[in-house]
């Protein structure tokens, strides 16, 4: 299970790298994760052996695709929930910041088992003009087994974006929300960001 949650969360950080694509398609949630899987399997397939030897090539590439796209400030908001309304306007972005650079550390170099027969995409059936879309697909386990995962996205004016993944019926803005809630409570928010500063990857910049 914590393999799956590796790889898809790990492909979650990616799906905001086509949000740049150009065309009628680009406006599709459903094309945006297809268009992320297939540019970031073009350039695993080609460095694989690469970022195998050394993991900070992976960073950098998440790095690269993930910042410019990805919903990083809504996904720490729904993650910190009601201790955002409390937080400092320099609390919230360190929290951005060091949350971010954690799921990095974390589920970066799980993208190297990333490969385009474990990921299959199911027909979107929703409303798009709700500004809220869930799409589906299929990850298959190491056994050939295979594990629902939702991605969720929002749409913002700059385009759609990717904020959450669920696993199982397990989301994991929920679940972190529980885990920092508890810290948060018994801590304190301050050492709950240095914490997680002391874990992000040395080699990524924001």
């Amino acid at each position: 299970m914590i393999r799956i949650w590796m790889t898809t969360l790990a492909a979650c950080l990616c799906l905001g790298g086509a949000a740049a694509a150009t065309g009628a398609e680009a406006d599709e949630p459903s094309q945006i994760v297809q268009n992320a899987a297939t540019e970031m399997l073009k350039d695993l397939d080609a460095h694989r052996a690469e970022y195998r030897k050394d993991p900070n090539k992976v960073y950098a590439l998440v790095d690269r695709v993930l910042l410019p796209h990805f919903d990083t400030q809504y996904a720490a908001q729904q993650v910190l929930a009601k201790y955002w309304r409390t937080a400092t306007p320099d609390q919230r972005k360190r929290f951005i910041d060091a949350f971010y650079q954690s799921l990095l550390r974390n589920y970066g170099t799980a993208l190297l088992e990333f490969t385009a027969d474990r990921m299959t995409i199911l027909p979107f059936n929703g409303d798009l003009s709700t500004g809220r879309a869930m799409i589906r697909t299929l990850v298959k386990r190491d056994t050939g087994d295979q594990v629902p995962v939702n991605y969720s996205l929002r749409k913002t004016d700059k385009g759609w974006f990717a904020y959450d993944v669920t696993i199982e019926g397990i989301s994991y803005v929920k679940s972190y929300r529980t885990d920092f809630g508890t810290e948060i409570d018994q801590k304190g928010i301050d050492a709950v960001i240095e914490r997680l500063e002391k874990q992000g990857p040395k080699s990524a910049s924001k």
